[in-house]
């Protein structure tokens, strides 16, 4: 029997519903917003801007605190269905500590994002509600008709979901697993290790990707996890895209390595699963209930669950 408790999934969207996109971290060229509103509403959404999402103040779209408060008008907003962030690069760090965790237990809505708003999903799972690991405003703009940003749509619209892969990876070690699905970009897990905000990574489908970092980089980070006992807690492993990560042979030592650090563990593994900085990077629901099956011939992670 599995007691595990997961995360409360946010009301599907309807036509007409509203996104609101708000900026938590860096800045953003104004043509992706404005691209991907349209693109949006052209979809059945009503779209909004925040008050603070173009602004510009160092490298952050905005001052902590307009970036904060960004957030939390969205979360008490009735009218606001769901929340895209328009991209990550760094800053969420910065202001998760000045967000109301009680505005999101009370009001649940979708949060959609990836890279850096890693750290917001954390803060959403902490706080037991569902969000989406998914692309953002440029990838939206810049091909809206793409695998990805479509399954966006139907899950917002509530499709049941599910993401297939074949030619499954010769590192992986196949098994299966259902558990809470948590994680994203390893870097910042990183950061938020030993805090408030961390994952709960017990008996959960953990995946991590990563973008720019060297493989001695991703390897600290994979001992920390390592060393933490998150391995020994976790029920499957899932490894996404290592994106430019200065490796010769690709992401491919990068892969290797992690197989080697997770061999004494029995749990399943499955490399290169199309989610990260990329553009075949498919949602993840972050909190959600979802059953992992790594085979010979194919990969499954399932959230269409009964």
């Amino acid at each position: 029997m599995n007691n595990q408790k997961f995360a409360v999934i946010p009301p599907f969207l309807k036509k007409g519903d509203k996104i609101r996109i708000i900026s938590p971290a860096g800045k953003i060229e104004p043509r992706y917003v404005y691209a991907a509103v349209g693109i949006l509403e052209s979809l059945g959404f009503t779209v909004e801007i925040a008050k603070n999402a173009l602004s510009e103040y160092e490298r952050f779209a905005g001052t902590d605190e307009q970036r904060a408060d960004d957030i939390n008008e969205a979360l008490k907003d009735d009218t606001v269905k769901a929340i895209l962030c328009s991209r990550g690069g760094y800053g969420v760090i910065r202001i998760i500590d000045k967000i109301d965790k009680n505005l999101i237990r009370s009001n649940p809505k979708w949060l959609i994002g990836y890279s850096d708003i890693t750290a917001l999903h954390a803060l959403f799972s902490e706080s037991g509600t569902a969000s989406l690991h998914a692309q953002m405003c440029r990838a939206i703009a810049e091909d809206s008709e793409s695998e990805s940003v479509i399954a966006v749509t139907d899950l917002l619209y509530g499709k049941p979901h599910q993401i297939k892969t074949e030619n499954p990876h010769t590192f992986n070690i196949k098994g299966s697993a259902r558990g809470k699905v948590c994680g994203g970009n390893l870097a910042v897990i990183g950061g938020l290790r030993a805090t408030p905000y961390d994952f709960d990574y017990q008996d959960a489908i953990l995946f991590i990707e990563d973008i720019g970092e060297t493989p001695y980089k991703v390897d600290r980070l994979i001992q920390n996890l390592k060393l933490s006992g998150v391995f020994s807690r976790i029920k499957a492993l899932i490894v996404g895209q290592f994106t430019d990560c200065g490796c010769d042979d690709g992401q491919e030592s990068i892969y290797r390595n992690i197989k080697e650090i997770t061999a004494e563990y029995n749990i399943p593994v499955c490399f290169d699963f199309p989610v990260g900085h990329v553009g075949n990077n498919m949602p993840l629901i972050e909190g959600g209930e979802a059953e992992l099956l790594i085979t010979d011939q194919t990969v499954t992670l399932d959230f269409s669950l009964k």
